[in-house]
Protein backbone atom coordinates (compact mmCIF):
# COMPACT_ATOMS: atom_id res chain seq x y z
CA UNK A 1 0.00 0.00 0.00
CA UNK A 2 1.43 3.33 -1.01
CA UNK A 3 0.83 6.53 0.92
CA UNK A 4 -1.66 7.59 -1.78
CA UNK A 5 -3.51 4.26 -1.44
CA UNK A 6 -3.62 4.69 2.34
CA UNK A 7 -4.94 8.25 2.08
CA UNK A 8 -7.54 7.30 -0.55
CA UNK A 9 -8.81 4.41 1.54
CA UNK A 10 -9.04 6.43 4.76
CA UNK A 11 -10.81 9.23 2.85
CA UNK A 12 -13.49 6.72 1.82
CA UNK A 13 -14.52 6.07 5.43
CA UNK A 14 -17.55 7.99 6.75
CA UNK A 15 -16.88 11.46 8.21
CA UNK A 16 -13.09 11.00 8.01
CA UNK A 17 -10.87 14.09 7.99
CA UNK A 18 -7.18 14.41 7.16
CA UNK A 19 -4.35 16.49 8.58
CA UNK A 20 -0.58 16.33 8.19
CA UNK A 21 1.13 16.75 11.55
CA UNK A 22 3.74 15.21 13.86
CA UNK A 23 6.69 15.46 11.48
CA UNK A 24 4.80 14.88 8.25
CA UNK A 25 2.52 12.03 9.34
CA UNK A 26 -0.78 11.66 7.49
CA UNK A 27 -3.29 11.56 10.35
CA UNK A 28 -6.90 10.51 9.81
CA UNK A 29 -9.58 11.42 12.30
CA UNK A 30 -13.28 11.02 12.85
CA UNK A 31 -14.93 13.53 15.15
CA UNK A 32 -11.49 15.04 15.91
CA UNK A 33 -10.31 11.64 17.26
CA UNK A 34 -7.43 9.84 15.53
CA UNK A 35 -8.11 6.44 13.96
CA UNK A 36 -5.07 6.06 11.66
CA UNK A 37 -1.58 7.48 11.24
CA UNK A 38 0.55 6.88 8.15
CA UNK A 39 4.05 7.89 7.19
CA UNK A 40 7.60 7.90 8.57
CA UNK A 41 9.02 5.19 6.35
CA UNK A 42 11.83 5.54 3.90
CA UNK A 43 10.59 2.77 1.62
CA UNK A 44 7.62 2.50 -0.71
CA UNK A 45 5.18 1.38 1.98
CA UNK A 46 4.33 3.85 4.73
CA UNK A 47 4.23 2.72 8.32
CA UNK A 48 0.53 2.59 9.23
CA UNK A 49 -0.66 2.84 12.82
CA UNK A 50 -4.18 1.90 13.89
CA UNK A 51 -6.30 1.28 16.99
CA UNK A 52 -7.43 -2.30 17.61
CA UNK A 53 -9.26 -4.48 20.12
CA UNK A 54 -7.45 -5.98 23.10
CA UNK A 55 -7.48 -9.44 21.51
CA UNK A 56 -6.21 -8.22 18.13
CA UNK A 57 -3.48 -6.22 19.87
CA UNK A 58 -2.26 -9.28 21.80
CA UNK A 59 -2.06 -11.31 18.58
CA UNK A 60 -0.72 -8.65 16.21
CA UNK A 61 2.06 -7.33 18.44
CA UNK A 62 3.84 -10.69 18.09
CA UNK A 63 3.64 -10.89 14.26
CA UNK A 64 6.56 -10.11 11.93
CA UNK A 65 6.30 -6.66 10.35
CA UNK A 66 4.08 -5.35 13.17
CA UNK A 67 4.84 -3.78 16.53
CA UNK A 68 3.10 -1.98 19.35
CA UNK A 69 2.76 1.60 18.13
CA UNK A 70 5.49 3.89 19.46
CA UNK A 71 4.23 6.39 22.03
CA UNK A 72 0.63 5.14 21.99
CA UNK A 73 1.21 1.55 23.14
CA UNK A 74 3.71 2.65 25.78
CA UNK A 75 0.85 4.59 27.37
CA UNK A 76 -1.40 1.55 27.60
CA UNK A 77 -3.36 2.19 24.41
CA UNK A 78 -4.04 -0.71 22.04
CA UNK A 79 -2.46 0.59 18.84
CA UNK A 80 -0.38 -1.41 16.34
CA UNK A 81 2.03 -0.12 13.72
CA UNK A 82 2.44 -2.06 10.48
CA UNK A 83 5.98 -1.58 9.18
CA UNK A 84 5.82 -4.18 6.42
CA UNK A 85 3.12 -6.29 4.78
CA UNK A 86 4.84 -9.49 5.95
CA UNK A 87 1.99 -10.57 8.27
CA UNK A 88 -0.84 -8.18 7.31
CA UNK A 89 -1.44 -7.69 3.59
CA UNK A 90 -3.15 -4.61 2.18
CA UNK A 91 -6.64 -6.14 2.27
CA UNK A 92 -6.23 -7.11 5.91
CA UNK A 93 -4.82 -3.65 6.67
CA UNK A 94 -7.95 -2.09 5.19
CA UNK A 95 -10.04 -4.31 7.47
CA UNK A 96 -8.03 -3.14 10.48
CA UNK A 97 -8.38 0.50 9.41
CA UNK A 98 -12.16 0.04 9.10
CA UNK A 99 -12.24 -1.51 12.55
CA UNK A 100 -10.10 1.30 13.99
CA UNK A 101 -12.53 3.83 12.52
CA UNK A 102 -15.47 1.89 14.04
CA UNK A 103 -13.82 1.68 17.47
CA UNK A 104 -13.19 5.43 17.50
CA UNK A 105 -16.75 6.20 16.35
CA UNK A 106 -18.09 4.09 19.23
CA UNK A 107 -16.19 6.29 21.71
CA UNK A 108 -17.78 9.48 20.36
CA UNK A 109 -20.77 10.92 22.14
CA UNK A 110 -24.20 10.24 20.67
CA UNK A 111 -24.43 13.94 19.84
CA UNK A 112 -21.09 13.91 18.01
CA UNK A 113 -22.10 10.80 16.03
CA UNK A 114 -25.39 12.44 15.11
CA UNK A 115 -23.67 15.67 13.97
CA UNK A 116 -21.28 13.61 11.81
CA UNK A 117 -24.14 11.60 10.32
CA UNK A 118 -22.90 8.49 12.11
CA UNK A 119 -25.84 8.00 14.44
CA UNK A 120 -26.05 4.46 15.73
CA UNK A 121 -28.90 2.84 17.56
Amino acid sequence: MTLDDYNSFCASLPAASHVVQWGGAHVWKVGAKVFAIGGWSEGKEPFVTFKCSDIAYDILKEQPGLRPAPYLASRGMKWIQRQTSQSVDDDALKDYLRESHRLVVLKLTKQARKELGLATS
